[in-house]
Order: C-alpha cells, then structure tokens, then sequence
C-alpha cells in the first residue's frame, strides 16, 4: 500500500526524469496525503515538429480515484490505490487502466509496519541511490451534476518485494524509465500488454529507513520527516496521529 509520499526534487529535475517541458514551480512536499493534489504524468498531444520531447504532459489531480459513473464522490470509497493484478478487470479501473495510465513521480514513499503493538512504526522508503522514482497511476476525470469536472487519481500496487515485505506485504508498482513510453501509450498497448511492468521491484532498489510518527499528521511537512530514527525510541514515544486532510473538493 502506498498512504503517504514525497516529492521534493525540483521541477527542473522532474521534467528531465519524466520527459516533460513547461512544469510551473512547485515547493518540496515532504508529506503528500490522500485527498491532496498530485502530479501526474500522461500521454499528450503530438509534439511540434523537431521536438526531441516525448508526447507527454503533466496533471495535476486529487489523490483518491472516483470513476465517472460515481454519483456523488462524498458516498464513495477513498480509492486512493488500485491492485494491479485485478485492475483491468474491476469495474471500477477498467477504463482507466485501458485509456488513461499514468506516471507519478516521487522521492519516496512512507510505510508503516505493524508488529502487535497500539501504534505503528513508519519507514520512509526511498531508491538507495538517491534521485526519482515513477509510480504507476491511473487517471479518471469525474463531472459532477453542475458540468465541473475534477482529475482524480490512483496508485497502483503490487505484492511487496524481499526488502520490504517484513513492513508491509504491499508496495507501489515502479515503472522504469525505460518503459515509460510504452506504459503512457494507450492506444497501441492494452492492459495485457503491462504484465510484466507490474511486478515488484527487485530487491535492492529501495531502502528502508525508521522515521518518527510525525508523518501521521499532514500539519507536518518538513524535511525533519524523513530523519532517521532509533526504533527503541520510538516505542516509547505516545502517538501523535491526525486525520486532518486537506481536499480539493
């Protein structure tokens, strides 16, 4: 499962590491949380002639996917990932996962591994070798009764590698940058076409780290999330959970 992420690469580095071009300037954001906006990469238009881009543009969209058949979001589920062995088969998914597949960049993500004990250890979970890394999304756009539309959004996950399955036996499914192409490309490639994209990551790739239970409550967005703390410690410490959410709606 994927509940909290980071994002703090500057816009310059997320336009080179997704192939996009005209990013607006963006903060660090050290807590991203369900129902916030996220970025999005997706498949575009063509590019001018002589471009050396890929046809791709960025969204900006509420996490917490709500497919277009909804009535009314408020009575629906907070989707905020999607399971990517079912995906294409869920009513839910199934036209995004066909039509509308996208990329979502990140520094990292928070887990939480629970082991018996009232509160939950979080982990801050990021590439060993520092930089980006790719999510894959899905995208659904949703108009409610007045003709406004909202972007809405999905992480999709898969069964936990070696590393971090003694965390949490989910984690997301991280698309390559080789395969970012083929991912983005909803008209040649069909949902049949991504299986072998949708397996965990190999081991390795990620490391964890043990940070203090600030991360549960969005109030806290600095850097001081990801520190790296003694577990023991932590045991002690009372937790401090808020369910305070910001919305786009």
């Amino acid at each position: 499962m994927c509940g909290r992420f980071a994002l703090t690469e500057k816009p310059q580095g997320v336009e080179t590491f997704l192939g996009l071009a005209g990013l607006d300037d963006f903060p660090p954001r050290f807590n991203i949380a369900p129902t916030q906006p996220i970025l999005m990469a997706i498949g575009g238009a063509p590019r001018a002639q002589g471009s050396n881009l890929p046809d791709r543009r960025a969204a900006l969209v509420r996490w917490g996917f709500v497919p277009g058949w909804a009535k009314d979001p408020k009575d629906f589920p907070l989707l905020i990932n999607a399971r990517a062995e079912s995906a294409a088969e869920k009513a839910t998914f199934r036209a995004a996962m066909r039509h509308r597949r996208t990329l979502v960049p990140a520094s990292g993500f928070y887990e939480w591994r629970r082991d018996g004990r009232k509160r939950a250890q979080p982990f801050w979970v990021r590439p060993r070798k520092g930089g980006l890394v790719a999510f894959a999304g899905l995208m659904e756009t949703w108009t409610e009764p007045g003709g406004s539309e909202i972007d809405t959004g999905a992480i999709l996950t898969t069964e936990a590698n070696s590393d971090l399955s003694s965390i949490h036996p989910r984690m997301p499914v991280v698309i390559r940058p080789e395969h970012f192409s083929r991912w983005l490309d909803c008209v040649r490639y069909e949902p049949r076409d991504m299986a072998d994209l949708l397996s965990p990551v190999e081991p390795g790739f990620f490391e964890a780290i043990p940070v203090s239970d600030k991360v549960n409550s969005v109030a806290n967005l600095g850097p001081d999330l990801q520190e790296r703390v003694e577990v023991d410690a932590m045991a002690e410490e009372a937790p401090k959970a808020s369910t305070a959410q910001l919305s786009l709606f």
